[in-house]
């Protein structure tokens, strides 16, 4: 190996590792030394877990280095400390994928610390094929503590992750239980032992949750008819934000409001798929804190929206909508929606195949003129519910975000910025679907999130998410399928973005 060129790849789990890049990178340059390697490139991802690829921005630069061949022109070895610094993958066969695509290049895997050759002998593979299983089954076993752990926390009556809400605060507590002081949005506990609890908020807030509820129970408005008192109220959110249909029924159907601890409702373990758990499956304390809601009132809410949301049969889903059309002279799917005693657009849509098909069924053609003005206003109503819903999400998952008021920008870990852009589907005489983008480019986001609005409108498709250095023209055209080029960036939905900003809070082992 003597007179041979080398890159290193380091990792670490937690930035709160102290040296453990360092003692990585000591550690291979040793062993370079040792065996007259020269170290031409280094390849890092701090605070980045090992389960997936995804986020791991130096990993993946290094992958698409070696497919683009440019490292036979820099190095022939790649030097890493261990299987583990390679990725605790939960399936072994990804793992070998990727040391698979260096061979192919020429690039030959070294791991430094382990006491095998890794020479391609069957002897080196059985082994490394043990290491790699022991790798992932540590992630395995430390998401089963971790969540173990997080569920004990949960009955002591402790907030587990996420913003407090409207009308809520959360209190820093120390291991005796004595308040320290309020966290503000963003902020997190730097003491292992001390807790985090909920309280009421400000006065001012507390009644405004109470009167939703009195608006919604007693007399009998809908979310949409609250959010739009409390905007011309100009009161704001906790988030500075407009009200919104969503951010309305929050309130109404979160728990914590009166007094309940509810964890688990959705899961994301070891970047598998993110899942909404059965009821069974969660996790409750009930008055862990102080309830600011009467349970009256709230119950009578839950009451109030399972009978809007109950299984109604073909024809009387049919005959609402016939009233509704009769009394209104028209219809949409917003318009639907925002209608208290009638099914969602979406349960139309998957009863009759389409809304379309549902408005056939009862004689009516809608005008596309008048859609066009409900798809508008529909879609600048939407903007804000798809950004508090990020901005949630990755608060939830543990990282920093705040929303710049003047730009609308969303800064995530104080580090990237990101815009949301809505993107509205219509279709050619022939039939296609095609979606016309408009970037701000004048903002500079690092991430642009374009949203694509489904062939009706009403709900969004998918998401492309595309880096700024990627974005060579602010305008673009997209069809159903943009060829490898565009749609390398397109997901369903955006947990792997939100994978990206998570902070991993577990110390790791280096």
């Amino acid at each position: 190996m003597a007179g041979r060129k080398a890159a290193m790849y380091l990792r670490m789990s937690d930035p709160r590792q102290e040296c453990s890049t360092e003692i990585q990178e000591k550690l291979i340059r040793n062993y370079a030394d040792n065996n007259g390697i020269e170290i031409v490139r280094a390849y890092a991802d701090e605070g980045k877990s090992g389960v997936v690829a995804t986020g791991r921005n130096s990993f993946q630069k290094l992958i698409s280095d070696v497919k683009n061949r440019e490292a036979e022109l820099d190095f022939s070895l790649l030097l890493v400390y261990d299987v583990s610094r390679w990725g605790r993958f939960q399936r072994t066969d990804e793992s070998a994928h990727y040391e698979h695509i260096c061979r192919l290049a020429g690039l030959e895997v070294h791991y430094v610390a382990e006491q095998f050759i890794n020479d391609g002998s069957p002897i080196s593979e059985l082994v490394k094929t043990v290491k790699r299983t022991m790798a992932a089954e540590y992630s395995r076993e430390l998401s089963t503590k971790v969540f173990n752990g997080q569920c004990h926390h949960v009955e002591r009556g402790f907030r587990q992750g996420g913003p407090a809400g409207f009308g809520l605060r959360r209190m820093l507590i120390d291991e005796k239980g004595k308040h320290k002081g309020q966290l503000e949005i963003g902020e997190q506990k730097s003491i292992t032992t001390d807790r985090i609890i909920l309280v009421p908020g400000p006065d001012e807030e507390i009644q405004i949750v109470n009167w939703i509820y009195t608006m919604f129970v007693d007399e009998g408005w809908n979310e949409t008819q609250i959010a739009g008192e409390l905007n011309r109220r100009d009161i704001l959110t906790d988030f500075e934000r407009p009200w919104t249909r969503a951010s309305v029924h929050q309130i109404l159907t979160n728990e914590k409001y009166i007094g309940t601890n509810v964890f688990n409702r959705r899961s994301f373990k070891l970047k598998e798929q993110r899942v909404n758990n059965p009821e069974e499956e969660w996790v409750k304390k009930e008055k862990a804190f102080e309830a600011i809601i009467s349970t009256n009132y709230f119950y009578n809410a839950q009451g109030i929206i399972r009978e809007r949301n109950r299984k109604y049969s073909n024809e009387e889903m049919l005959d609402r909508l016939r009233h509704l059309h009769e009394k209104q002279g028209w219809l949409s799917g917003i318009m639907i929606d925002e209608a208290d005693d009638m099914p969602s657009s979406s349960a139309y849509a998957h009863r009759f195949g389409s809304l379309v098909e549902a408005y056939k069924m009862i004689g009516y053609t809608p005008s596309r003129d008048m859609r066009y003005i409900e798809i508008n206003r529909h879609i600048r109503r939407l903007h804000p519910d798809i950004a508090e819903g990020v901005i949630h999400r990755i608060q939830e998952i543990g990282g920093y975000v705040h929303r710049e008021v003047t730009s609308d920008l969303i800064v995530v870990n104080e580090e990237v910025t990101v815009s949301i852009v809505i993107s509205r589907c219509h279709q050619t005489k022939a039939g296609r679907n095609r979606w016309k983008v408009r970037l701000d480019s004048g903002l500079e986001p690092d991430i642009t999130i374009i949203v694509r609005m489904d062939p009706e409108n009403e709900h969004p498709l998918d998401y492309y998410v595309i880096p700024a250095l990627d974005i060579e023209n602010p305008e673009l055209r997209l069809a159903d399928n943009n060829g490898f080029a565009l749609d390398c960036y397109r997901f369903d939905d955006l947990e792997d973005f939100f994978s990206l900003t998570r902070r991993i809070n577990i110390q790791e082992v280096a």
